[in-house]
């Protein structure tokens, strides 16, 4: 075990030395920081698993800045390089761009699963720019592009290691140096999985034809995959290959969120029992708040987790009456939800632009503003690296009793969204946000149902997720009331990134 490992608790450090096992067996040796070139041998499948609080993040964090300190390669999946002999590769994943955004904010270089499953083709006019900028090549000379722009592009790379946020900063759009996308051909070493209670076994699949070596971090209080009869991927493993992190760290003990989140574990808690320690809790600490109204307000960038879609499409109705949205069209600053790609098996190349720039099923989304051709819009991406596209959009605004959705925008084909401003709690796994509210009436019809899931009652699975959504504020709302917004939607405090690409043949 390291010297860095030393501050980790036993279950960590024993989980560290595992890991490190692994990796040794595959020529790549932590404590000397070294790698040796990899050779053939049996696939690798470990699971780090642990509640909220456990250290799994902290642990998957060291583990990646020893790799990297031993000469390991990361790929981040917006550019590869030419391949050098005998390099050595680690990719950080996470199924969402929320999830793999919470990741890059702890200095993890994560991307997404998409994007490592497909690989960008550059214009190769623009690609002796990148390999430049990648210390691979010679400075080029690019007709239409000054010094200047070069040097931008230059001094960009340096703060923010992203080649297409470079090749943006010398005035390029994607659709300029990306031609397309194609399915990853070559293997990679190492993968680490963040968040994998969301994987189902064809996601594991496709990751263990690219990875030889796979560490999965999960949540086993999460809720499963649909499909997977309340069970995770990494239930499936030996159970010698799964290692169990039950220590809750100190830094997390002071944290009346995941008191909530981890009194779910007592059998003997009930609905009514539970309600009344949020009230205590709330009475003591202002980062847990008993509501009996929605904050509109807050909706806007953070959606309120439901577990019945009823309750969502209800929510979502008043939240755009309390902002005086028309009928017929879309605010600047309304909140979607990606609800897949529709787009026909001949057009395989635009649904892997689309999906690999961070239109994923799940993903969420800001509405900007109409494209300047007809059925696009202009998106801000939540989590993603460049966050800013324009895409041809279908965009469903569902009603209370109506059975067929409202649609103010309708593209032929591209990528669907649904309103955002409430969610089910399945659809939130894998995002995280400072300030979340729960409706905690759905909570209770959970619990009145008596419904189990892998043999835990449904309603606390269902609170445990939304609760650890929260980061800094629990909002847990009892009455079915939406309070007035204090201020016009608006997208002033959006990001605007590195680029502002066009998807799908767009603008």
């Amino acid at each position: 075990m390291t010297a860095t490992a030393l501050t980790f608790s036993d279950d960590q450090a024993e989980a560290w030395d595992r890991v490190a096992a692994d990796l040794y067996l595959s020529g790549i040796d932590l404590a000397a920081g070294e790698v040796a070139p990899r050779e053939e041998g049996k696939p690798s499948v470990l699971a780090v698993v642990g509640k909220a609080g456990s250290g799994k993040t902290m642990l998957l964090a060291n583990l990646t800045k020893a790799m990297v300190a031993a000469g390991v390669e990361v790929v981040s999946g917006d550019y590869e390089g030419k391949k050098k002999k005998d390099r050595r590769t680690l990719a950080v994943l996470a199924p969402t761009n929320k999830a793999a955004s919470v990741l890059r904010l702890r200095g993890v270089p994560a991307t997404t699963i998409h994007r490592i499953l497909y690989t960008p083709v550059y214009d190769p006019e623009y690609e002796r720019i990148a390999e430049w900028l990648a210390g691979n090549g010679e400075r080029p000379v690019i007709e239409g592009l000054t010094d200047l722009a070069l040097d931008r592009a230059m001094g960009f790379y340096k703060t923010v290691a992203s080649i297409p946020g470079a090749l943006a900063a010398a005035g390029l759009k994607g659709s300029d140096f990306i031609k397309g996308w194609k399915r990853r051909e070559e293997p990679l070493d190492v993968g680490f999985i963040d968040e994998s209670s969301m994987l189902d076994e064809r996601a594991l699949e496709d990751l263990r034809e690219i990875f030889p070596t796979l560490v999965l971090f999960g949540d086993p209080a999460q809720l499963a995959p649909v499909g997977l009869s309340g069970e995770m991927v990494f239930d499936r493993l030996p159970e010698a290959r799964r290692l169990v992190l039950s220590r809750i760290h100190r830094q997390t003990q002071d944290n009346p969120i995941l008191d909530l989140a981890h009194a779910l574990g007592d059998e003997a808690m009930g609905f009514e029992r539970f309600e009344r320690m949020v009230q205590e809790i709330a009475a003591q600490d202002a980062r847990v708040v008993l509501a009996e109204r929605v904050d509109a307000d807050l909706m806007a960038r953070s959606p309120v987790l439901v577990w019945r879609n009823a309750t969502r499409i209800r929510l979502i109705s008043a939240f755009r009456g309390a902002y005086g949205a028309p009928e017929d069209a879309l605010l600047p600053g309304e909140p979607l939800i990606c609800d897949g790609i529709e787009l026909p098996l001949k057009h395989r190349n635009k649904r892997n632009d689309l999906e690999a720039r961070g239109l994923i099923k799940g993903a969420q989304v800001i509405y900007l503003g109409p494209g300047s051709k007809d059925g696009f819009a202009r998106l801000h991406v939540v989590g993603a690296e460049e966050p800013q596209v324009s895409a041809a959009s279908i965009i469903k605004i569902e009603k209370p009793g109506e059975d067929e959705p409202f649609i103010p925008a309708a593209a032929k084909m591209g990528a669907a969204f649904l309103h955002g401003a409430a969610v089910t709690i399945h659809k939130a796994q894998g995002s995280q946000w400072e300030d979340v509210q729960v409706f905690a009436p759905d909570i209770w019809a959970a619990a009145q149902a008596g419904r189990s899931e892998g043999g835990v009652p449904l309603w606390k699975r269902l609170a445990y997720v939304a609760i650890t959504r929260a980061s800094q504020r629990l909002f847990w709302v009892t009455r079915y009331r939406l309070g007035r917004p204090t201020a016009p939607l608006g997208i002033a405090d959006l990001r605007k990134g590195p680029a502002a690409l066009a998807l799908a043949g767009g603008e």
